[in-house]
Formats: structure tokens, C-alpha cells, sequence
């Protein structure tokens, strides 16, 4: 944004010296009497062209989307879900677990790591009831991965 706005003001202020304006900008006379013949010219044409280079190789170069598939009847629709938002949503589905104060996922190559900390005693328990929460939004979503939920008591609280 920088590089463009620099660009827009110096074919601005270009445009305006050739058809005989004065700029309003106060910039210094040495930069109004600048010729080809100065060796800054060509050193500024040569970091415009590397600036302009490396924006068109930003342009080409295409994002890596890490999106989860979604199952859809439709064949001609693609649905997916990112796995920052698919983190979200576990760990959402997993807070709403009672007992369960704070909950973090990751996920792994082949498997999703549920990691929560609760006040509860009954840990077996608490850890299956987050598993099956986490695995009915799974389902519910309709993610197509073959993933194992993994849950992990972190700490409890008291």
C-alpha cells in the first residue's frame, strides 16, 4: 500500500512538473532539478523495478487455503470448513461440557487434540462426555477426515 500510494504521488508530482505546474508539495529544489544523468535516477529505477517485480511475484505466487472438507449431497458443490474455524468450534462444543472451564484444540496429521481443564472429580467420565461432544459436532459438520479425537485432562481446578 505504501509502495502504491509513493508511486500515485511521484506520477502525480511527474505529470505535473512536465506540463509546467508547480506542485503543491514543497519538496526540495535538488529533487525538482533531477536529470538521467544523475546516478540516483537510475538507482531509483532499478528499486522500482525489484519493488514492482517482487508485488507481481506476491500476485502469482497462490495462497495455500488449509481448508477441512465438508460432506454434501450435491456433487457440484464444494463446501469446506478452515481449520482455525474447526478449532473454534471444537472447542466451543467442548466448553459447553459442564464442568469444563477452558478448552484448546489442535490438529494433527491423524488425530484431534482435545485438551481441557476442569473443577471435576470424575475424570473418566468427563473425558468421555467431551469426546462424544466433540465427535457429534464432528459428525454434525460433516467433516470428511478420518480423524481420532484425542482428549487430555490438562489440569483440574479447584
Amino acid at each position: 500500500a505504501v509502495i502504491a500510494l509513493l508511486g500515485w504521488v511521484l506520477t502525480a508530482v511527474v505529470v505535473a512538473v512536465m506540463l509546467g505546474l508547480s506542485p503543491d508539495l514543497r519538496l526540495p529544489p535538488r529533487l525538482l532539478n533531477l536529470t538521467t544523468a544523475d546516478p540516483a535516477v537510475p538507482a531509483a529505477a532499478v528499486g522500482m523495478i525489484v519493488c514492482g517485480a517482487g508485488l507481481v511475484a506476491l500476485a502469482l505466487v497462490p495462497g495455500r487455503p488449509r481448508l477441512m472438507p465438508l460432506e454434501c449431497t450435491d456433487p457440484l458443490l464444494a463446501m469446506g470448513l478452515t481449520r482455525a474455524g474447526l478449532r473454534r468450534t471444537l472447542a466451543a462444543s467442548a466448553r459447553e461440557v459442564e464442568h469444563v472451564r477452558r478448552a484448546g484444540v489442535h490438529i494433527l496429521r491423524r488425530r484431534i487434540e482435545v485438551a481441557v481443564v476442569a473443577d471435576a472429580d470424575t475424570t473418566g467420565a468427563l473425558l468421555r462426555e467431551v469426546g462424544a461432544a466433540v465427535g457429534d459436532r464432528l459428525s454434525g459438520l460433516g467433516v470428511r477426515s478420518r480423524h481420532e479425537v484425542v482428549v487430555r485432562l490438562r489440569r483440574r481446578g479447584g
